[in-house]
Parts: structure tokens; C-alpha cells; sequence
């Protein structure tokens, strides 16, 4: 490669670094405490203690659950029932309207073996929900997604330029070299060079994987206005639904429908993600990677009977798949300290960076002072 080809190769790395290195900051130190949000939530945020049952306790019903959330809140209507097998707990989603905004609404936690409901509370809005919101959308929306999304655009670009400027560098020194004995500035550079050269890998993972959470909002569109549009079709001309049937009936046909998988969420009809008379039921397998993909079940919130089930079209598959990775989701405590540890490095590559930019920056008026007192003498 040319002199001039690593020069403008340069300038890439150079200018894509700072145009997001703020940003990417803020993703990074957010993103420390969100890798362990359900360790931190358990410590300050712990669900109830499940109570013993004696042998003879009534199993739960669903429709039970329904109406006692109802009864507790009988101003707002039912929008979403979360089922996560792993926890003890379910929860029902109730607001005062199908697509409220997100915080106007109460959660219902339930014990999943009786039905027995708590005092329903208002939507976390603490610390973790404030570092969600930062780092998913800084507040802003879809205008966040998008902004956050072109940020890991320039991330990546940063890392491939970065790669090919360092490549002639390293035929000139062993790797990992950090030659201690000249000055500070280049201590730094090979400190940086170093530590960028081994996370590369990872930054790129979890740069790539952010980019695609960042389409999260147009790509659930995509798919309500997709494939959920063609599987609910048959249903476009129906006189809206008067009242609902059974949501116990209808989470026993999908078990039926797939009972190689289990049910995690449902949502309610005329919500974001069903159809004006159906409930979906989203199903997952129970391996660590069938367990991030979900499959609707479509059914019919009058009759309880199977409308339709299909797997996600790929690119929704991609975005489930894509979540867990970037948090480090896969494999539990041990992953996600190795992902902390590479967090941390991230964040002295990006602040070294920094460093070593505003350095050059203050040197280059002294050097051209000195050449030009050169040239007077």
C-alpha cells in the first residue's frame, strides 16, 4: 500500500474516531451497568420471596389473574402478560389505553403456580431505566435510534481503518509491543494500538450488534406491516370484538400448537403486536439459541382456536439474536464479566484516543512556531 493510500486511511480512522468518540463513550460507560441489570435489579429491585404451597393449591388461571388485575386497576385495560419461564414470577401490563405512552400504566406481578397477585406498581423509573433510555435512544426516540445507529456505523469504519494503518506499524515491531523507555505520547500510541488490536474482535461484535438494535423500531414495523398484516388478513373486514374470550383456552392451544416450545409473552388485542382480534402468543424453544427467538401464535381472542403460527422473517430473527449478543446475554455471570473486562478496555482505547489527539493538537502550533523560527534564523 502507498504512502498516500495509509495517509487518507488515516484521516478516515482519525475523523470517524472523533465524530463518535463521545458518543461511544456514553455507550460504553452505560453499557457497564446494563450488561449486569438483572444482577443490580435483583439487589435493589427483588421480586417477592415465593411462598410455599401446600400439595393441594389450586393451579393457576389465567382468566383469574386477568380479572384481579383488572379489579385492582378498573380504570386501564389489559395490554401485555409477560410468562418468562426462568422466573418465578409472571406479570400483567395494564394502561389506560392499548398503545399508551410507556410509562403510563401499572405491572402486575403474579406468582405463576397459584395466580396470586400483588399490589400492582408504575413502571421502573429509576436508575437502570434512565441508563436504558441513555444508552438505547438518549431520550430522543426513533431520532435517537437512528443517530446512536449512524454512531456504530462510524464505529465500524473506524475499526477497518484502524486495522489497515496499524498493518504496516506491526511489520516494524513485535505485537503487543509498548515501548516504555521513550515518552509519554508514545507510550500512549503503542498502548492504544495495542489495546484496539485486541478488543477489535469484540468492538466489532458489539458494534455491528448495536446498529442492528438500533433498527429495532422500523423493523418491528416492517413486520406488523408484513408478515402480521398477511397472517391476520383474513380478519380485516371483522366487526371489532365486543368482549374476550379466555386467555387460559387460548395459552393452552398454543402450547398445544408447538409443545416443543413455551409461551414468554402475550399480547393483548389492538396492541402494537397482535391484531384488532387476536391474542399472540410468543413462543420460544428452550436451547440457549432457540431460547432468543420468538414465534408468534395467532389466536383467535373470541373462539380460542389456532389462526395461524409462523417462524419470524430473518431479519426479526437477526434482531432478537443480535440483543442477547450485545449484552452478553448467552452466558450468564461468566460472560458477561468477560464482557465488563473488555467494556473497561474499550473505554481507555476511546479515552487514549482522546489523549493522543488533543496532544497532537497542541503540538503542531510548536512545531510550526519552531520551524519558523528556523527559517528567520
Amino acid at each position: 500500500m502507498t504512502r498516500q493510500a495509509i495517509k487518507y486511511w488515516y484521516l478516515v480512522h482519525k475523523w470517524t474516531s472523533l465524530v463518535s468518540t463521545v458518543f461511544l463513550l456514553l455507550l460504553c460507560l452505560t453499557g457497564l451497568p446494563l450488561i449486569f441489570h438483572e444482577e443490580i435489579e435483583a439487589i435493589f429491585d427483588p421480586h417477592p420471596v415465593p411462598r410455599a404451597l401446600p400439595a393441594d393449591s389450586p393451579t393457576i388461571n389465567y382468566d383469574k389473574v386477568i380479572a384481579g388485575a383488572l379489579a385492582a386497576r378498573p380504570d386501564e385495560v389489559v395490554r401485555f402478560v409477560g410468562l418468562e419461564p426462568d422466573d418465578a414470577y409472571g406479570a400483567v401490563f395494564t394502561g389506560k389505553t392499548l398503545v399508551p405512552p410507556p410509562l403510563d400504566g401499572h405491572v402486575h406481578l403474579f406468582d405463576k403456580r397459584s395466580g396470586e397477585l400483588f399490589a400492582p406498581e408504575p413502571p421502573d423509573t429509576g436508575f437502570m431505566d434512565v441508563v436504558l433510555r441513555l444508552h438505547t435512544d438518549l431520550f430522543l426516540g426513533l431520532p435517537g435510534y437512528l443517530l446512536l445507529g449512524a454512531m456504530g456505523l462510524l464505529l465500524v469504519a473506524s475499526l477497518v481503518s484502524g486495522v489497515v494503518v496499524y498493518t504496516p506499524f506491526m511489520r516494524k515491531l513485535d505485537f503487543a509491543t509498548v515501548r516504555t523507555g521513550r515518552s509519554r505520547r508514545l507510550q500512549w500510541l503503542d498502548l492504544h494500538n495495542v489495546l484496539g488490536m485486541v478488543t477489535l474482535v469484540w468492538v466489532l461484535v458489539v458494534g455491528v450488534t448495536g446498529v442492528i438494535n438500533t433498527l429495532a423500531l422500523p423493523i418491528v414495523g416492517l413486520w406488523q406491516n408484513g408478515q402480521l398484516a398477511e397472517m391476520t388478513a383474513p380478519y380485516k373486514n371483522a366487526p371489532p370484538l365486543k368482549t374476550l374470550g379466555s386467555l387460559h383456552a387460548a395459552l393452552d392451544t398454543a402450547r398445544a400448537a408447538a409443545p416443543e416450545l413455551e409461551p414468554v409473552f402475550v399480547a393483548f388485542p389492538g396492541t402494537l403486536f397482535s391484531s384488532q382480534h387476536h391474542y399472540a402468543v410468543f413462543m420460544r424453544g428452550k436451547t440457549p439459541v432457540t431460547s432468543k427467538l420468538l414465534k408468534p401464535a395467532l389466536i383467535d381472542a373470541q373462539t380460542g382456536q389456532l389462526t395461524d403460527m409462523r417462524d419470524m422473517p430473518l431479519y426479526v430473527r437477526a434482531l432478537l439474536i443480535s440483543q442477547p449478543l450485545h449484552f452478553g446475554d448467552y452466558g450468564r455471570l461468566p460472560l458477561k464479566i468477560v464482557w465488563a473486562v473488555l467494556d473497561v478496555i474499550a473505554i481507555v482505547v476511546l479515552g487514549s484516543g482522546v489523549y493522543l489527539w488533543w496532544g497532537r493538537r497542541r503540538q503542531l502550533p510548536q512545531a510550526l512556531l519552531a520551524i519558523e523560527q528556523r527559517a528567520r534564523a
